[in-house]
């Protein structure tokens, strides 16, 4: 395993997930403000996200697609595969809504033109989970924003071959995060 770089503008968080059902997640979410986009509502409601009845908590790290070594930006398999070589594992899909309820204090986006179609905006942070369906429809996961002081959880759709940009930052767990299985901790 090879470490990141000591450069590397990392934060570690743990995080506790589990304990709630999706009803009660989603009453935290809104007791709290946070809102959601169409893509966001689609993959929470969807039979496939899943929340899990015990609590646990994940170590997390969160980093820069440049601190994993590819200052042109990559593919989300090409990160998945350089944060796996340090150790890093993917996130419970869950763990999105979660981090979400307990980082409420995440810093406002960039207040500059609008951010480019199809990129990540700026301040935001992505949850590295496996995709719940190939489907091309269908959401592949969550990424966390504060923008004019509302707090969001917001879905996204992204290809195989959609390249995320150096600045993108990612969270990843630190340690294969139970019910995860060995076959879909990669995409």
């Amino acid at each position: 395993m090879s470490p990141l770089p000591p450069h590397t503008r990392t934060v570690r968080r743990t995080v506790t997930v589990g304990g709630m059902t999706k009803a009660e997640l989603l009453a935290e979410l809104q007791r709290h403000g946070v809102q959601m986009n169409e893509a966001g509502r689609n993959l929470f409601a969807s039979d496939l996200f899943q929340t899990s009845a015990t609590r646990r908590t994940i170590e997390t790290v969160e980093f820069s697609v440049l601190d994993l070594g590819f200052p042109q930006g990559s593919t989300m398999p090409q990160l998945h595969e350089a944060a796996a070589a340090r150790g890093l594992t993917l996130c419970p899909m869950e763990l999105g809504p979660h981090l979400r309820l307990q980082y409420l204090d995440q810093p406002e986006d960039f207040l500059g033109p609008p951010h480019c179609t199809h990129r990540a905006p700026s301040g935001s942070i992505t949850i590295a989970a496996p995709h719940l369906s190939e489907d091309d429809d269908f959401p592949k996961g969550f990424y966390l924003r504060r923008n004019e002081g509302i707090l969001w959880l917001r879905g996204y759709w992204s290809g195989l071959n959609h390249i995320y940009s150096p600045e993108d930052r990612l969270v990843f767990a630190t340690a294969p995060a139970a019910g995860l299985t060995r076959k879909n901790r990669r995409l």
